[in-house]
């Protein structure tokens, strides 16, 4: 039985004026799904997220999420299965943590007594009666996340989930995206911060002047823009001279320095070439494979390497 993705845009635009914020977008995102939105500033991000949300109309072109236009009049019911974590996070300093995750979760019809749960959650269960003028960036940053969870949102969109947030924290907030998607929920993340999103995404969507130039698995699109693996390898000199001599005309001398091999290869020839190694029966002290980065992704589209558009 195919699963309704809870997002899905069909062509959707958005023009300022004479100015087109987001150009015919067509894009779905599953129950289950990690899917991250990057792109420079400027390039759409903020106002798709706006017309997922409600706050925005487009200009031409469809939306659904979970199953409802988000301009339609019955769709005020739906917000309480969206969590929403914006960019730039705002709470009244003189109220505490608790008073404020209290009076959101009356406004989505949530449960207080999950309140507790939620500060352990976001480890903030020691700072839960203090007034937030109190708080730290970092601590407001949780306790925006926190906010974005109340209810168990079937849907759950985060602007910049990790800003502010040190290297524990990070983790944790990623550890609570993968619950989330564990229970089914929808994640949709708006982030500058793409060495963190690597091995934490399913797809990507790459955004540039508003056009969606690129949508897919990152090994997809690494391989649909001809990107290469590096496979780095460590011996012996003379070992390395054998490794040398094996790849003449394939790598020139200048791979081959000081005990260092780097050698590129397309992503879908590494299983043979690391075979091919493991034939020669040398003695490697080491072998490190190095695939092209969601980063090093981006600015390849970015720069319009990508030519077309990609869906992977």
């Amino acid at each position: 039985m195919t699963t309704e993705p809870n997002i899905k845009l069909t062509g959707v635009a958005k023009i300022y004026g004479t100015t087109p914020a987001v150009k015919a977008v067509d894009l779905a995102v599953a129950p289950g799904e990690c899917l991250a939105l990057v792109g420079h500033n400027g390039a759409g991000k903020s106002t798709l997220i706006k017309m997922v949300l409600g706050l925005v109309q487009p200009s031409s072109g469809e939306i659904s999420v979970m199953g409802l236009d988000p301009q339609a009049p019955g769709f005020h019911a739906l917000r309480k299965d969206i969590g929403f974590l914006p960019e730039q996070v705002l709470f009244q300093n003189n109220m505490t943590g608790r008073e404020t995750l209290s009076f959101y979760a009356r406004l989505k019809g949530a449960p207080l007594d999950s309140l507790d749960d939620l500060f352990h959650k976001v480890d903030l269960f020691a700072a839960a009666d203090q007034r937030i003028s109190t708080y730290s960036k970092g601590m407001r940053q949780r306790l925006g996340l926190a906010q974005a969870l109340i209810g168990s949102p079937k849907l759950l969109i985060l602007d910049e989930p990790t800003s502010g947030l040190d290297p524990v924290s990070r983790q944790n907030v990623y550890g609570i995206i993968n619950a989330a998607k564990r229970d089914g929920a929808t994640v949709l993340i708006s982030s500058h911060a793409l060495t963190e999103l690597d091995a934490r995404i399913d797809r990507v969507a790459i955004l540039s002047r508003g056009d969606l130039v690129a949508l897919g698995r990152i090994a997809d699109l690494r391989r649909n823009i001809g990107l290469a693996s590096d496979v780095t390898l460590r011996a012996a000199p003379d070992v390395m001279a054998k490794l040398a001599q094996h790849f003449d005309g394939v790598y020139s001398p200048d791979h081959f320095i000081n005990g260092t091999a780097i050698l590129p290869c397309a992503p879908d020839q590494k299983v043979d070439f690391l075979r091919e190694l493991v034939d020669l029966n040398l003695e490697l002290s080491d072998i490190v494979v190095h695939d092209p980065s969601l980063e090093e992704v981006f600015m390849a589209y970015s720069r319009g390497a990508g030519g077309e558009k990609s869906h992977g």
